[in-house]
C-alpha cells in the first residue's frame, strides 16, 4: 500500500496498480471502498487497446465476489465483442496472490453527435453550490475514501435512515499523474448509494452489495456527481439500492445496487 501518494492509485505498469490508503473503506481496515476498484476497472474500459473514440460506455455491470484488499492490483481485460454500433468488453480485477475478486461487464455503444433530436430534463436537484459540505459519518482511521471525497448534502444525510440526495467530488485523482476522466467520476461515487441511503441501523444491521449497475445516457460533465438515492429491503434479507445520476447539467443515469442484508452477529 502506497501511504504518501495523492491518488486513489500509483500505475506499477500498464495493467497494475498500488492501492493507497484513499482507497480504504470505513468498514475494514485491509478492504478498499468499492467505489475506487470499480472506477479503475471503468478507466481499463476507456483505455482498452484499439478503443474507437467513436464508441461511448452506455452500461457497466459489477460483480462483487469479494472484499477487493489493499494490495497491489492487476486488471485484464478482453473485448467479448467488437460490432460496428455495439462493443462489449469484460474486465477482472486480481490482488496479488488471491483470486480475482471484481469483474465488470462494460457496455459500449458508437455515438454520432447531433444524428438524433436531444431530450434532456434540466436540473432537478439542488446545486452542490446552494448547500454545504458534510462531514462523514465517524471511521477509525484517518486516511481513506472517507478523506478523499469531498459530499454535500442536498436532502438526508450519512446518520439519518431514508432516503438522500448527496454531491459528491473526488479530492484526489483516480491514478497518479493522469487526468480524472468523467467516467471515472461517476464510478468512484456510484457505489455510495447504499450507504447515503440506508435505511437500518449501522450498528444492528449488514447490508453489503454484492453487484453495481451504472447507466448512462448522457456522458456526465464537470467535476460533481450526484445520487438521488432510496434503498428497500425485504424481510427475507434482500434489498435493492436505486439512485439516480445527476450533475450539474441535469440527470445522466441510473445506478442500483443489490443487497445481502442481516443482523450483525
Amino acid at each position: 500500500m502506497q501511504t504518501h501518494v495523492e491518488a486513489f492509485y500509483e500505475r506499477e505498469a500498464a495493467d497494475r496498480f498500488l492501492p493507497t490508503a484513499y482507497t480504504r473503506g470505513p468498514w475494514d481496515a485491509g478492504s478498499q471502498h468499492a467505489g475506487p476498484p470499480a472506477a479503475l476497472l471503468g478507466l481499463a474500459v476507456e483505455q482498452r487497446p484499439g478503443g474507437r473514440p467513436d464508441m461511448r460506455v452506455a452500461r457497466l455491470t459489477y460483480e462483487i465476489m469479494r472484499p477487493v484488499p489493499i494490495r497491489p492490483l492487476t486488471v485484464a481485460t478482453r473485448v467479448l465483442r467488437a460490432g460496428r454500433s455495439v462493443e462489449l468488453v469484460e474486465v477482472g480485477l486480481t490482488p496479488d496472490g488471491g483470486e480475482e475478486v471484481m469483474r465488470a461487464t462494460a457496455l459500449l455503444m458508437k455515438t454520432a453527435p447531433d444524428s438524433v433530436p436531444e431530450v434532456a430534463p434540466g436540473p432537478q436537484v439542488a446545486g452542490p453550490a446552494a448547500v454545504g459540505p458534510k462531514a462523514f459519518f465517524p471511521v477509525p482511521w484517518d486516511q481513506g475514501y472517507h478523506t478523499a471525497m469531498e459530499v454535500r448534502f442536498a436532502a438526508g444525510a450519512f446518520l439519518e435512515r431514508g432516503p438522500a440526495t448527496a454531491w459528491m467530488r473526488m479530492s484526489v485523482p483516480l491514478v497518479a499523474g493522469e487526468e480524472i476522466t468523467p467516467l471515472s467520476r461517476v464510478l468512484t461515487a456510484a457505489d455510495s448509494g447504499n450507504g447515503i441511503s440506508a435505511e437500518l441501523d449501522f450498528h444492528r444491521y449488514v447490508f453489503v452489495n454484492a453487484d453495481l449497475t451504472v447507466s448512462l445516457h448522457r456522458h456526465p460533465e464537470g467535476e460533481w456527481v450526484c445520487l438521488d438515492a432510496r434503498t428497500m429491503v425485504d424481510g427475507a434479507g434482500i434489498g435493492l439500492a436505486e439512485s439516480a445520476l445527476h450533475d450539474e447539467k441535469g440527470p445522466l443515469g441510473r445506478s442500483t445496487q443489490t443487497l445481502y442484508v442481516t443482523a450483525r452477529g
